[in-house]
């Protein structure tokens, strides 16, 4: 039986965890948060909007399904590091293709395993998210620990740039036939035409988006307003991504001027922060953040139906709910375990946001419709202004 290598995790309180290296060799260092779900391992992995942080996952054992390309949120994994109680090097499902430990190894991506996972998120929970480093060559804790206190905090932290693409690009993949949860409706009638501002986009975002029947073209972060316009977009969308959403500061300045166009515009996640941001309110850093499958959103809008959604959600930072009292913008969702703010809606423009993931990957398929209302509004912008 082959050794197995050792390797420690070292908190930024000092904390020090021993376990066993997984994936690649080397060092990693970045914000330790957890997720809760108990599926979709491979999604949040090469999930855009955890970029520079290390997963803690709550699920006791990961790797059981492996890895496939069809599961991958975007090109390779966007994660510095993995924690994980224990791992499965034989994976049992007819789609795996790649072991989890052999796919982070050919990407140079650090594991950790065999620690208590539990006694950590009780930690993380408490004591809020934390800078981390996990390392298989520097195995002296006090030495690990000066290299996490010289890492950036994540507040005021621009990643959105770095994980956008450089180029503009025109997205057509739908989501495949047999994994079509919903029948798109309201498909009859001109294609429309959407341009995605890519902050960390994920892949079903694009995927859900043309299902709906949309021609959508992915832009860059920093593309000026100007470009977007000159598309003559139906609507425009401003995806998810990584990184404190008030020091996106080019996207916020653009996100203002496109207000201005009056077309129909849809956030998600640190899109829905930029909108917010340019609509006059503020944001601020949750404790530990929501990272799951689970959450519980509600629409409590007036003269809304106030149903329950529950929502997949990957955010460390949130809106400030009294910052929009004077804003053209209004409250719709709140997250119904902290009362944060996870819906907002403009009181005259067809312009609304969400912080949870209505694209179900991972997740539940709750929110699905709000790209059926995003199209629905396209259309009628469209009619009105014909």
């Amino acid at each position: 039986m082959a050794t197995k290598q050792a390797a420690i995790l070292v908190l930024a309180d000092g904390t020090c965890y021993n376990g066993y290296a997984f994936g690649a060799s080397g060092t990693a260092i970045g914000e330790v948060v957890f997720n809760t779900g108990m599926t979709g391992y491979q999604e949040v992995i090469t999930d855009p909007s955890y970029r520079g942080q290390i997963v803690t996952f709550t699920c006791p054992e990961l790797g059981n399904t492996g890895v496939n390309p069809e599961d991958e949120e975007s090109d390779r994994p966007q994660v510095r590091g993995v924690i994980a109680r224990n791992i499965t090097v034989l994976p049992s499902n007819w789609r795996s293709r790649q072991t989890l430990p052999d796919y982070l190894k050919a990407h140079n991506v650090v594991g950790i395993s065999g620690i208590d996972t539990r006694a950590l998120t009780r930690k993380l929970r408490s004591l809020g998210a934390m800078n981390g480093g996990i390392s298989t060559e520097i195995l002296d804790p006090q030495a690990l620990l000066a290299k996490v206190n010289a890492a950036p905090s994540m507040q005021g932290l621009n990643l959105a740039q770095e994980a956008s693409t450089d180029r503009i690009y025109e997205w057509t993949e739908k989501t495949l036939t047999e994994w079509e949860f919903v029948e798109p409706a309201h498909l009859s009638g001109d294609t429309l035409t959407v341009v995605a501002i890519d902050f960390g986009v994920k892949k079903n975002i694009l995927r859900r988006l043309a299902s709906y029947g949309c021609r959508v073209i992915v832009v860059p972060a920093n593309t000026p307003a100007e470009t977007i316009l000159a598309y003559n977009p139906d609507g425009i969308f401003l995806s998810n991504g990584p990184g404190d959403p008030a020091a996106v500061t080019e996207g916020i300045a653009t996100a203002k001027v496109l207000l201005e166009a009056n077309k129909p515009m849809f956030g998600i996640c640190l899109g829905h922060q930029i909108l917010g941001l340019s609509m006059g309110g503020d944001t601020f850093k949750l404790k530990f953040g929501h990272r799951g499958l689970n959450q519980p959103a509600q629409n409590q809008a007036e003269n809304a139906d106030r149903r329950v959604e529950i929502t997949s959600q990957n955010h460390g930072f949130a809106l400030t709910g009294e910052s929009f009292e004077t804003s053209p913008a209004m409250l719709t969702h709140i997250n119904l375990n902290d009362r944060t703010v996870a819906g907002l809606e403009h009181k005259t423009l067809p312009i609304f946001s969400v912080q949870y993931h209505p694209e179900a990957s991972p997740g539940p398929h709750d929110a699905d419709y709000l790209f059926e209302r995003f199209v629905m509004a396209m259309r009628e912008h469209k009619k009105a202004v014909a």
